[in-house]
C-alpha cells in the first residue's frame, strides 16, 4: 500500500465510522482503484449489506446524464441551445416565452423553484400518481406570471424545474420516453448494465432501500413517486457504471468535441451543464435526497475521479468528497466532530415546541428530548443542544447550528421561520 493510500485509508475510515455511514466510496487513479469500501446496509430488514455492486439512488448526480443527452440531440442538429425552449415543448407544456435550453440547462431561467419549505412538494406532493400535464401547470409554472420581476431572472438560481423540462423536451424531440433515450444512447453504448431511470413502473434488483433517523431509529423513508424527478434525478447506479461513465466523459466519447467544450463550459455561478467547475480545473456534482447522498468528483488532467453512493443523510458528502481531494493533492482534510451536548431540562425544551410552518415544520419535545417534525409529519429528527438557543441534529454531520432562538430574543425560529403556534 502507498502513501497515499494508507492516508486515504486512515481519513475516510476515521469519518466513516464517526458518522455510521452507510453506502460505498471508490477513488480511481489512471484506471486503477486507488481505494474502495463499502458499508452499512442495503436492506436492514433482511440483513443484506452494501457491496461495491450494489445500485443506489443517484439524486442530482442524475443532471449531468440530461445535460449530456441534450448534447447528444443537439450533436444531431436536432436542437439549438439558443432557442426558445418552448419550441421543443409540447404545445400544452409552454413555458415563458423568451426561456432557452441554455438557461435550462445553466440554472438561469428564473422559473418558480418547487423545492423549498412553502410547498414542501418532495416530501409529500410528490406521492400523488404522476401526471406530467399537471405536475407541469402546478407547479413548474407556479408564479411564472411574476417572472420578469423576480431577482432571479437570469442569474444563477439551482432549481429541478429546469432539467424536468430539459427530459420533457428529450423526449418531444426524440419521441422516445426519457428513460428509452437514456438507456439507447447512453446506458448500453458505454456498457452501464447497472444504470436505469426509476420509472416507478418495475423492480430493479439489486438496489439499496433508503433509510432516515426517526425518534432515534433507522426506519425506511416514506416512498416518493420518482417519476416527478425525471431528468433532474431519478437515476439509479453503481459505482462500476459511474467508472465507466466517467471514463465516457474523460476520453471524450459520443460527443463531438465542439459538444464537449460546449458542455464543460464554465457559466454563471461556477455552473456546467449539470456539473460545477471546481478547483485544480475539476467537475464535481453531488446529491440528496429522503434518506439519499451522491457525489462525482472528475479531475480529467489526472485521470483522477471519486464516486460516492449513500442510502443514508449522516455525513456531509461534499465535506467528504473535497476532504479526500485534498488528501490526493498532499493537502490537509477538514475533519468535523460533533459538538458537545447541553443536557436540558424537559421544561427548558419545552420554549421551543410548536408549528413554525403549518403542515411543514414543527419542534415537538417528547421523553425529554426536542424533535424537528419533518416530511408530512412522518420523519421525527432528534435535535440536541450544543450552546444558548443552539441545536443539531443528532445523526447528521451538520457545520451549522440551528439557531432557535436569533440574537436578540423573541420568537423562536427555524431556517428563517418564526413560531407562529404554540404547542396546546
Amino acid at each position: 500500500m502507498t502513501d497515499i493510500q494508507e492516508k486515504l485509508k486512515n481519513y475516510i475510515s476515521s469519518e466513516l465510522e464517526y458518522w455510521d455511514f452507510s453506502g460505498v466510496i471508490r477513488i480511481v487513479k489512471d484506471s486503477t482503484i486507488l481505494y474502495e469500501t463499502s458499508r452499512g446496509f442495503a436492506s436492514i430488514e433482511f440483513g443484506i449489506k452494501n457491496t461495491m455492486e450494489t445500485r443506489f439512488e443517484a439524486a442530482s448526480v442524475s443532471k449531468q446524464f440530461t445535460a449530456f443527452a441534450i448534447m447528444l440531440l443537439y450533436d444531431k442538429g436536432l436542437l439549438c441551445l439558443d432557442e426558445k425552449a418552448n419550441q421543443y415543448l409540447p404545445d400544452s407544456m409552454q413555458i415563458p416565452a423568451d426561456i432557452t435550453v441554455h438557461q435550462l440547462l445553466c440554472h438561469t431561467s428564473g422559473l418558480h423553484n418547487n423545492y423549498n419549505f412553502e410547498d414542501d412538494f418532495y416530501v409529500g406532493a410528490d406521492r400523488m400518481p404522476y401526471d406530467r400535464e399537471q405536475f407541469f401547470r402546478d407547479w413548474i409554472l407556479k408564479d411564472a406570471g411574476n417572472l420578469s420581476k423576480k431577482k432571479t431572472r437570469n442569474s444563477f438560481n439551482y432549481n429541478n424545474s429546469n432539467y424536468n423540462l430539459l427530459a420533457w423536451i428529450i423526449e418531444t424531440v426524440s419521441g422516445q420516453t426519457y428513460s428509452e433515450f437514456m438507456e439507447e444512447h447512453i446506458f448500453s453504448k458505454l456498457g452501464m448494465t447497472q444504470t436505469a431511470i426509476d420509472d416507478g413502473q418495475r423492480i430493479l434488483r439489486n438496489k439499496a432501500n433508503n433509510y432516515m433517523h426517526d425518534y432515534g431509529v433507522l426506519v425506511r423513508v416514506p416512498y416518493t413517486n420518482s417519476l416527478y424527478s425525471i431528468g433532474a434525478g431519478a437515476l439509479v447506479t453503481n459505482c462500476d457504471d459511474l467508472q465507466k461513465w466517467y471514463e465516457c466523459l474523460r476520453t471524450k466519447n459520443l460527443l463531438s468535441e465542439r459538444a464537449y467544450q460546449i458542455f464543460l463550459s464554465e457559466n454563471t455561478n461556477h455552473y456546467c451543464y449539470g456539473l460545477e467547475w471546481y478547483a485544480r480545473n475539476s467537475y464535481l456534482h453531488g446529491g440528496d435526497f429522503l434518506g439519499v447522498s451522491a457525489y462525482t468528483h472528475y479531475f480529467f488532467d489526472e485521470n483522477l475521479c471519486i464516486l460516492l453512493l449513500s442510502n443514508t443523510e449522516s455525513l456531509d458528502q461534499y465535506r467528504l468528497g473535497t476532504g479526500i481531494a485534498a488528501i490526493l493533492h498532499n493537502g490537509q482534510a477538514p475533519h468535523y466532530y460533533r459538538p458537545e451536548e447541553h443536557l436540558l431540562a424537559p421544561q427548558d425544551l419545552a420554549k421551543y415546541t410548536g408549528t413554525y410552518l403549518p403542515g411543514k415544520i414543527q419542534i415537538e419535545e417528547k421523553t425529554g428530548k426536542l424533535y424537528l417534525v419533518r416530511v408530512n409529519q412522518n420523519i421525527h429528527i432528534e435535535l440536541y443542544c450544543v450552546g444558548k438557543d443552539s441545536f443539531i441534529r443528532r445523526y447528521e454531520e451538520q457545520q451549522t447550528p440551528h439557531r432557535l432562538i436569533p440574537d436578540g430574543g423573541g420568537q423562536p425560529s427555524i431556517w428563517g421561520y418564526k413560531r407562529i403556534r404554540e404547542p396546546l
